[in-house]
């Protein structure tokens, strides 16, 4: 390359010496914002109070990308990866507690996790890549909610409880009220969100998790949970079924759940369960119809069912 006559810069064989105007807006680049990093809760809380328009930065693997596409143009830019007090698990009289900073290599390597509630990390396993794991967080995922998150779908299995502090103090919000529509959570715009907590079911409960993805570590395109457990005799005492990435937040499928208790699991009678999945007013995009996806749920369900005995067999 050499530079052009006129001073414009270098040139190859493709280029002109015509000098090209830059376009005034980049698609590829966000908006301006100002960027704060607290070290505390406290110093988190007070910038949530006095900042209009601000997004809270966690593993950044959904914010960044809808930045960078200007989906969202955030003011300010709080950055709480310095706040050493919201990463952890912990194993209370309440439940297992993981801190929303928890990141989700570290939830899926927790032998607290993989012992207590197989369930999640059975489904850690299908989200993203190791890179992108090794920075996205539990609670990230369960703050932004896209409908064919793993974690947010697993939270609403287990009914989890999202710990929440703002100006009026710290409470709890339970899963049954947390989703609130597509990309919507109940975490008011001062507040944040501390850790979750799960109860694990008793120990040798069956699980089950489905999903189907264009590729992998792509998000679902649908996917189920299933969720069992059992007395000495094999019948069915307890029940939780899931499908997500199907409508625009995770549904637990109530009345399929009511129909297994009491049947046995080697004689489990699951189509009504897949036509539970099949009857779900499914979204349809660029990819697949909502016919299609309703197919893929009735499916998915069906799988995660059928693997949530064997291992409640297993256990048992």
């Amino acid at each position: 390359m050499r530079p052009c006559a006129d001073g414009t810069g270098p040139r190859s064989i493709h280029q002109s010496c015509r000098a090209v105007p830059r376009p005034e807006v980049n698609p590829m680049k966000a908006s301006p914002f100002q960027y704060h990093r607290p070290q505390t809760r406290e110093e988190l809380g007070a910038l949530l109070t006095r900042l209009d328009n601000a997004k809270i930065l966690a593993g950044g693997q959904s914010l960044m990308p809808m930045m960078n596409l200007r989906v969202i143009a955030p003011d300010h830019l709080i950055d709480i990866n310095r706040i050493p007090e919201l990463a952890g698990i912990r194993e209370t009289a309440a439940g297992i507690e993981i801190g929303a900073m928890t990141r989700q290599t570290d939830v899926l390597s927790s032998e607290t996790v993989r012992s207590r509630l197989p369930l999640l990390a059975r489904a850690l396993e299908h989200v993203g890549h190791i890179q992108t794991r090794a920075r996205g967080t539990i609670g990230g995922s369960c703050c932004h909610l896209d409908p064919s998150a793993e974690q947010p779908a697993v939270s609403a299995a287990f009914d989890a409880e999202f710990i929440v502090s703002g100006p009026n103090g710290r409470h709890v919000i339970p899963a049954s009220a947390w989703f609130e529509g597509l990309l919507q959570s109940a975490l008011g715009e001062q507040e944040y969100l501390e850790a979750l907590r799960f109860k694990p079911w008793a120990n040798g409960h069956g699980y089950g998790f489905a999903e189907y993805a264009r590729r992998h570590g792509d998000f679902a395109v649908a996917g189920g949970i299933a969720l069992l457990e059992g007395d000495r005799d094999g019948r069915i005492t307890r029940a939780a079924l899931l499908s997500f990435g199907v409508e625009s937040s995770p549904r637990r499928l109530t009345e399929a759940e009511g129909a297994l208790l009491g049947q046995h699991v080697d004689n489990l009678d699951i189509e009504p369960v897949i036509e539970a999945a099949r009857s779900l007013e499914a979204m349809e995009d660029a990819h697949v119809t909502a016919g299609y996806r309703r197919h893929l749920a009735g499916v998915l369900i069906g799988r995660a069912l059928k693997e949530a005995c064997a291992t409640l067999e297993r256990q048992s």
